[in-house]
């Protein structure tokens, strides 16, 4: 009878054993991930100013930095000159269309009078062949003036063209954010001079973050798209609700930087697990625990 009542108080102890060791078969360590944005400088030139420093909090269309404009418009004041120019032979250009015009109407006139003249033998074959010259002269003219019109307006088509780009660049000069976040890294200071496209700051995004973990084959039928999974934080009390948003469709070997109950040499997938982040509880590069 002793012996038996010793087995009896052991058979829970053991089920309790076995339960955990089936709860760590399906427990893996991710690392949170947000999103990482470098904000680049489209317009290069020296750094005037810098409105934020590293592990500030910053929004959608927050100025981040301004580069010296000063050359971009000066080359703006030389177009806008240019435009100037080219409104006064604009000008020009349609006086002496429509005198042209006027010419034209006064020796068609002209032309069609003697014509008919010509026509009934009372003016000779010289008078003829003059007003009808003056009419090809004058019609040329007239071509010539519309011609030189559309010529003029192509080119002002081009040099706005030019501005426009140039008051793009002048206001790409205000380096502003894309995304809201937190300053993770700066890579220039004020003073320095910055390459076009070169990225200024790194802004990262946690208001959703992610997680990738890594599962063995066995486990794969289980899973589906915007499946609820656990997660656990150290010092927090309460788990995180996850859900599986991506799962890859290529097996491959255990990254060496990733840490799984399955032997690194076995073939796995991988997870990525999506977290809703509003209260910011996570932060980039905090490891955490998925229970499947």
């Amino acid at each position: 009878m002793k012996i038996r009542y010793i087995n009896i108080l052991l058979l829970p102890v053991i089920m309790l054993i076995s339960c955990k060791s089936s709860d760590k078969d399906h427990q893996y360590t991710g690392i949170i991930e947000g999103t990482v944005v470098r904000i680049p400088a489209l317009s290069g030139g020296q750094i005037m100013d810098m409105y934020v420093d590293l592990g500030d909090e910053i929004s959608f269309g927050q100025p981040v930095a301004l580069v010296d404009s000063t050359e971009l418009s000066f080359q703006r004041q030389q177009l806008q000159a240019g435009l100037r120019e080219l409104a006064a032979q604009t000008g020009i250009a349609r006086t002496n269309l429509q005198r042209n015009k006027e010419d034209k109407s006064y020796i068609q006139t002209r032309y069609n009078r003697i014509s008919k003249l010509y026509d009934a033998k009372s003016v000779p074959q010289q008078d003829y062949d003059d007003v009808k010259n003056q009419l090809e002269k004058v019609d040329t003219a007239v071509l010539t003036a519309q011609q030189q019109l559309q010529s003029l307006s192509a080119r002002k088509t081009q040099i706005q063209a030019q501005i426009d780009l140039l008051n793009k660049k002048i206001n790409d000069t205000i380096i502003k954010s894309p995304v809201n976040g937190i300053i993770t890294a700066k890579y220039y200071e004020k003073g320095e001079a910055i390459p076009p496209m070169q990225p200024v700051v790194e802004v990262t995004n946690i208001s959703q973050v992610d997680t990738k973990i890594y599962i063995s084959e066995s486990l794969l039928s289980k899973l589906s798209y915007n499946q609820e999974v656990k997660v656990e934080v150290d010092g927090l009390e309460d788990s995180i609700q996850g859900k599986i948003t991506w799962i890859s469709p290529k097996a491959e070997f255990t990254p060496k930087n990733i840490l799984t109950p399955e032997t690194r040499t076995t073939l796995v997938y991988a997870v990525r697990i999506t977290i809703d982040n509003s209260d910011k509880i996570l932060k980039h590069g905090m490891p955490v625990v998925i229970y499947l």
